[in-house]
C-alpha cells in the first residue's frame, strides 16, 4: 500500500460512494487509474465496501461484554453459538485476563439489560469464568457501525443462539424486544 492507496481510501471512509472521478482528482488519475487502484485494493482484500448504519440516528444502545472463557473449545463453542447473532456487531479475542470481547447494540435499555443477563446473553455460555459489562454512552468520532442487518430475517422460530423468545419472562413483560431473526421481533431493525 502506498500514499495513493491511502488517499483513495480515506477518501472512501468519507464516502464510500464516491465516484472514480472524484477518488482519481483527490490523487491526480484519471478515472480509470482510480478504478484500477480501487479493484487492486479489493481483489487483494485490503479493503471492503459496505453501510454502516448511524446509530444515532436509530436510537441504538451499544455495549462491551468482556469474557473469560475457561478455554479455547469454550472460546469456540461461544463464537459458532452467536456467529449469527444480530446483536453482536463484532467479536475480539484479547491477550488478557479476559480472552474475548464482544460489542453488542440493542434497540432500547430494556434490551440490552437483557443481553447482559438472560439465556441469550454471551454471559450466560458454559464454560464463561468472569464477565464484565460496560453500556456504552456515546460513541466518538464516528457514529456509523456495521450491524449485521443481513441476519435480521424475523422468520425463525428460535433465535441463532437456540433460545426460544416466546418462552422468555423479560419478552412476555415487554422488557425485550426479542432476537431480530425470529418471528417474536416486536423492535425497529
Amino acid at each position: 500500500m502506498d500514499d495513493v492507496d491511502r488517499r483513495i481510501i480515506s477518501e472512501l471512509l468519507r464516502d464510500g460512494r464516491a465516484s472514480y472521478k472524484r477518488l482519481g482528482d483527490a490523487v491526480g488519475y484519471t478515472i480509470m487509474g482510480a478504478k484500477r487502484r480501487v479493484e487492486k485494493l479489493l481483489s487483494k482484500g485490503l479493503i471492503r465496501i459496505s453501510a454502516e448504519l448511524n446509530t444515532d440516528a436509530l436510537n441504538l444502545h451499544a455495549a462491551f461484554i468482556l469474557l473469560e472463557l475457561e478455554s479455547r473449545e469454550a472460546l469456540n463453542k461461544c463464537l459458532e453459538r452467536f456467529r449469527e447473532c444480530p446483536r453482536v456487531v463484532n467479536m475480539f479475542t484479547l491477550f488478557a485476563g479476559y480472552n474475548l470481547a464482544a460489542l453488542v447494540i440493542a434497540e432500547d435499555k430494556d434490551t440490552l439489560e437483557s443481553e447482559s443477563m438472560e439465556r441469550c446473553s454471551l454471559r450466560c455460555m458454559p464454560g464463561v469464568r468472569r464477565t464484565e459489562f460496560y453500556p456504552i454512552g456515546t460513541i466518538l468520532f464516528s457514529p456509523f457501525l456495521r450491524v449485521r442487518l443481513n441476519l435480521v430475517t424475523k422468520d425463525r422460530e428460535r433465535a441463532p443462539c437456540g433460545v426460544d423468545c416466546g418462552l422468555c419472562e423479560r419478552y412476555e413483560a415487554y422488557k425485550c424486544v426479542g432476537c431480530p431473526s425470529t418471528k417474536y421481533y416486536r423492535g425497529s431493525l
